[in-house]
């Protein structure tokens, strides 16, 4: 790689301590003038430039992260002239530096920000630091190694989710910038809690977007069909081969541990169920009866085998679409003191934002129905595109259209392994409303 200029990217430039004879004296670059130093080796990392247009940092100087390519200067810098996973400087219209970002120019998100100092790429050691800050804050939260220990942006590692299950570590990349980094991320996780098994479980959505291949890969340690799993005190075992996401959703946590408080004595229904998360745990508290209710064959076998797991006997299972069994069992004049509803992202992307809204509407009047007179509804939603609000006034909606008075007890919120950055919106996609439904009495 050829030395740059005085003149060229000032603020690419990297230093090394690596000492040198007494005769080699190296010099130091700022906006100005050539600074003399002790003898240490220069090492250059020239990284291309990415240019965005006039105004377009105004959303980065407020604390988001990412780069949109509608956001880029492609005049100045073309992004076709950009290899996926490359790391570049990122500058303002006015040559301003903003700092180093992860570039993929195939993707939507065509910039992910790595940095504020220009200076400053991701290497292997950054890469651990952050790991390490990230795995201080959950160990601090929880007394036993069960917990999202990454979370992406949140922890500044844009592309990275790593799960943690006891001795097991699982690990989902979905950026290309962090796919050039999988190797510094497996070293970095058995050099920090030295796991029995390390599966990276690269079969998301976002890859696809990202131009990457889709694969589960055994990283270290013996092959693992099983993750262990305990929450709240409660005990579950999930597979890892045709699981969601890492196989089991941590960011519901506190949210299940409130559902407790509401269980004992009473009837659950619990609509999409997965492999038993609320239902499970709604049980050990001392719920009465238990539904749950899944379209995957596979997630009903779970409930059962965690309802032994926990030495349960009260737990059923509906196998079938959500909406189909909640219109049967209103058919069949069915009520539940207590219903559940944690469906899957019903508005995946803005242009689903009307389709998803009625569909949150449909789901949250077919619950309401269901319950007692005096009855709870949990109405859950990972749409980071609906806000708390929104979900709020759907429930009121859903409340006057079939006569129910609603009082809005408590909201919950995504659970602390799974920080939000002020700054981005989109970290902040886990809401719950615990509502009162009354019939008859207004």
């Amino acid at each position: 790689m050829a030395e740059p200029s005085v003149q060229g990217r000032i603020h690419s430039v990297f230093w090394k301590a690596r000492p040198v004879s007494p005769s080699y004296i190296g010099i130091s670059f700022n906006s100005s003038c050539i600074i003399p130093v002790f003898p240490f080796q220069v090492v250059f990392m020239n990284f291309p430039v990415l240019y965005l247009r006039k105004g377009a940092e105004r959303r980065l100087r407020a604390g988001h992260l990412w780069v949109y390519s509608n956001e880029v200067d492609t005049r100045r810098s073309p992004l076709t002239e950009f290899e996926a996973g490359v790391q570049a400087e990122l500058r303002a219209s006015n040559d301003k530096p903003l700092g180093t970002v992860f570039v993929n120019p195939h993707a939507l998100i065509c910039g992910r920000l790595i940095s504020r100092d220009p200076g400053h790429g991701m290497t292997p050691q950054r890469l651990t630091q952050r790991m390490e800050a990230a795995l201080a804050l959950r160990e601090r939260l929880f007394d036993k190694p069960f917990y999202r220990w990454v979370f992406g942006d949140s922890d500044g590692l844009s592309g990275l989710v790593i799960d943690r299950f006891d001795s097991t570590v699982v690990v989902q990349i979905s950026t290309a910038g962090m796919e050039a980094m999988k190797e510094a991320v497996v070293r970095a996780v058995q050099r920090l809690v030295h796991p029995e098994a390390i599966i990276l479980k690269n079969d998301g959505k976002m890859r696809k977007v990202e131009g990457l291949d889709t694969y589960v890969e055994q990283a270290h340690g013996a092959a693992v069909s099983l993750l262990e799993v305990e929450e709240n005190g409660v005990r579950f075992e999930v597979p890892l081969e045709g699981g969601q996401k890492t196989g089991w959703f941590y960011d519901h946590r506190m949210n299940r541990a409130r559902l407790q408080a509401y269980a004992p004595g009473k009837r659950v229904l619990d609509v999409f169920s997965y492999v038993g998360g609320w239902g499970i745990q709604a049980a050990c508290a001392g719920a009465t009866q238990v539904t749950c209710v899944d379209s995957s064959a596979g997630a009903i076998d779970s409930v059962h085998h965690n309802a032994r797991l926990n030495g349960l006997d009260n737990v059923e299972t509906i196998e079938g679409d959500a909406f189909e069994a909640l219109k049967a069992l209103a058919d069949e004049k069915e009520k539940f003191d207590v219903v559940v509803l944690d469906p899957p992202a019903l508005i995946p992307r803005r242009r689903d934002q009307k389709a998803g809204e009625e569909a949150y509407a449909r789901l949250n009047q077919l619950g309401l129905r269901l319950l007692e007179r005096d009855g709870i509804l949990v109405s859950a939603s990972c749409s980071m595109h609906l806000s708390q609000e929104k979900l709020v006034d759907i429930i009121r909606g859903s409340g006057r259209k079939i006569d129910r008075f609603v009082q809005l007890l408590e909201q919950g919120h995504q659970a602390p392994d799974h920080p939000v950055i002020p700054g981005i919106p989109e970290t902040d996609y886990i809401k719950s409303c615990f509502v009162r439904s009354l019939t008859g009495f207004f």
